[in-house]
């Protein structure tokens, strides 16, 4: 596959101390590859300085884009920022961190070559400890039994994206996450290759236990949109449905008591199990309607920019 433009993007929030060093990487990354290329950074609400670093390096760095969030809205809502201005027509994410090797584009790139859209990475010796990465194995096999993508690492922050696949992403919250889910629902192809993980240079990581439990709800959220985005009447009118049926069982039940046999129904909790049961129903499936009402009026075109410097030096 002939490529004629990459667009670098990496995602920073108080990674003031690496940004220099990654873009000198991405840069000599770019410079091997030998084809066009630009470095975007979104800066994530930081507030160690890294936003006035970043706006003076793209006044020198023709090749540098900057975009600065006015406070902290997550990697999942920084990447979808960075996907909608990529001019590249292919999307090489990593993190600000100087974990991910860029001595892995090229053997990642080469995968697009078999027909992928996308190529994550695997972080198969990743350096951290038993504590991240149980809970880290736990979400992979999990979203794999649930997602039927057999990949061993969802959440690897090197990824290669075509331009189509990236923009096609409506990222938010921490979404981020399962993009191999999101994107193989829509019909693209993914694989991954084994990725060479370095050990964090500078700073913490930004990742608390919290994020975990973000992690399971978010999941919940992915099974959601990829099976009933378009038809949300699918699920809630078929759970509304089950429950009227239920509630109307049993209230035909109890009229049958009732006008059938004289029997006094009034204080049965039968009975206001029924009414209830039958309401909940009837609401969902309405909730179910308005869904597909607002699933036709969708409007993602917004993004959360405040402002953006960028360099003068056409991509082509």
């Amino acid at each position: 596959m002939k490529i004629n433009s990459i667009s670098f993007v990496a995602p920073a929030f108080n990674e003031r101390p690496s940004l220099l060093e990654l873009i000198a990487e991405l840069h000599q990354t770019g410079a091997k590859l030998d084809i066009p290329y630009e470095i975007i950074i979104v800066d994530d609400g930081s507030n160690d300085g890294s936003f006035e670093f970043l706006k003076n390096q793209a006044g020198v760095d023709k090749k540098l884009h900057v975009i600065n969030h006015r406070k902290k809205l997550g990697k999942a809502t920084a990447l979808y920022s960075a996907f909608q201005k990529a001019r590249g027509e292919i999307i090489i994410t990593v993190d600000a961190d100087l974990q991910n090797d860029p001595a892995e584009i090229p053997k990642m790139l080469a995968k697009l070559d078999e027909g992928y859209d996308v190529v994550s990475g695997w972080k198969f010796d990743r350096p951290d400890n038993l504590e991240k990465r149980l809970p880290s194995k736990f979400f992979n096999f999990v979203t794999r039994k649930l997602s039927g993508l057999q990949l061993h690492d969802f959440n690897s922050a090197i990824k290669v994206y075509t331009q189509e696949s990236a923009r096609s992403l409506k990222l938010y919250g921490e979404l981020h996450r399962y993009i191999p889910v999101l994107l193989s629902s829509q019909g693209f192809k993914i694989t991954e290759v084994p990725t060479h993980t370095r050990q964090r240079k500078y700073g913490e990581t930004k990742y608390k236990g919290k994020r975990y439990l973000r992690g399971l709800l978010d999941l919940l959220t992915v099974l959601f949109l990829t099976r009933y985005d378009r038809r949300p009447l699918h699920l809630f009118g078929g759970l509304g449905l089950f429950l009227g049926l239920v509630g109307t069982i049993v209230l035909i039940y109890l009229a049958i008591l009732h006008f059938g046999f004289n029997q006094s129904i009034g204080t049965r909790p039968l009975l206001m199990f029924g009414i209830f049961v039958a309401l909940v129903g009837l609401q969902l499936t309405f909730t179910g309607l308005l869904a597909e009402l607002l699933v036709r009026s969708e409007n993602h075109n917004n993004l959360p920019i405040r402002a953006e410097w960028n360099g003068d030096e056409p991509l082509v």
